[in-house]
């Protein structure tokens, strides 16, 4: 049985695969081509330093996960992929009830100019998911 981290990680990478058209990929280097329809890269980020309570003794983290966007369109090409990785994360809220809680926060958005290709257009938008667990290396 995986950890709770790669459940959590598992079930995030789900939600977006649900996103229709976009190239969905975990942990990969970015790759020379950007599909038409945009590319979003999930990495794994860190799960920080816990707060902890005793007697059981319960690990709280808020796990932070990096969703990159990625897109050779314009900026309503990229408004509208951000949109849509927005609803897909939003409409889990617990990650059927395996986090406390799902915070979507606002993305940093940038241009990469290319000589000779289309601009790049891209953003990182940072995912908080809270859980808990009785110890981070463990299968719960």
């Amino acid at each position: 049985m995986p950890t709770r981290r790669e459940q959590v990680l598992s079930a995030v990478f789900s939600r977006l695969g649900s996103i229709p058209d976009a190239e969905i990929l975990r942990n990969v280097a970015l790759p020379v081509r950007i599909p038409e329809a945009g590319l979003i890269i999930m990495r794994d980020g860190d799960p920080g330093l816990p707060d902890v309570t005793l007697n059981p003794r319960t690990e709280f983290y808020s796990h932070r996960i990096p969703v990159e966007v990625i897109t050779t369109g314009d900026e309503a090409a990229l408004d509208r992929l951000l949109i849509t990785v927005g609803e897909a994360l939003s409409a889990a809220d617990t990650l059927g009830g395996l986090a406390e809680m799902v915070t979507v926060l606002a993305p940093d958005v940038g241009v990469t100019p290319i000589e000779g290709a289309a601009m790049v257009r891209h953003a990182t938008i940072p995912l908080v998911v809270e859980y808990q667990v009785t110890g981070i290396l463990k299968d719960e």
